[in-house]
């Protein structure tokens, strides 16, 4: 082979080298964006399907007198999922906190107590948030809540995260059943 002839080629390798390590290195690169891409997508799916477990109906609460500083927040709670979840914590701008809590019966008295590990909302289970029984505590209020108010709440579970629900606030002493609203 001719000098000439094998200066070529081998610029010719050269060149499909350079070409092709270029080639893979943009393919890499684009694999790792992709993987990437699919990482995120999957996160977020599984945030979704594990929000859309839990559903809220009936969210309400009732006004306050002049000077109150605590409210009750009541709704129900259905987890449609097939695993359990565990209502944690909730919050809300209208209280400095809010607390989960239980009323019962002790002996001809009714008592009530803070929930510290959460309210647990069995898999396929409806859980009920209503006076005498269950409900969030909205403490430390900044306002009287008033007919017509509707007061921002955000539930935080276990699994599902956070969800956003609007009680909606009904006259002193209303009774659960006044309230049809669905979320």
């Amino acid at each position: 082979m001719p000098l000439g002839k094998l200066q070529e080629d081998m610029h010719l390798r050269q060149s499909l080298s350079v070409s092709s390590m270029e080639y893979v290195m943009k393919m890499a690169s684009r694999i790792t964006a992709l993987a990437m891409l699919a990482t995120i997508l999957g996160v977020a799916f599984t945030y979704a399907q594990s929000s859309s477990a839990i559903s809220i109906d009936k969210p309400f609460s009732r006004a306050t007198p002049g000077g109150a500083k605590v409210a009750a927040g009541y709704m129900t709670i259905t987890n449609n999922g097939t695993a359990a979840d565990r209502l944690v914590s909730a919050s809300s701008p209208a209280a400095g906190k809010v607390e989960i809590h239980e009323m019962t019966m002790q002996g001809d008295v009714m008592k009530m107590h803070q929930l510290s590990g959460g309210l647990l909302v069995g898999a396929g289970k409806t859980i009920s948030l209503a006076p005498g029984g269950y409900h969030l505590m909205l403490v430390e209020l900044k306002a009287p809540l008033k007919k017509g108010d509707k007061v921002p709440v955000t539930l935080n579970f276990e699994k599902a995260g956070k969800i956003d629900v609007t009680l909606d606030v009904q006259a002193i002493g209303a009774p659960a059943a006044e309230h049809m609203h669905k979320m």
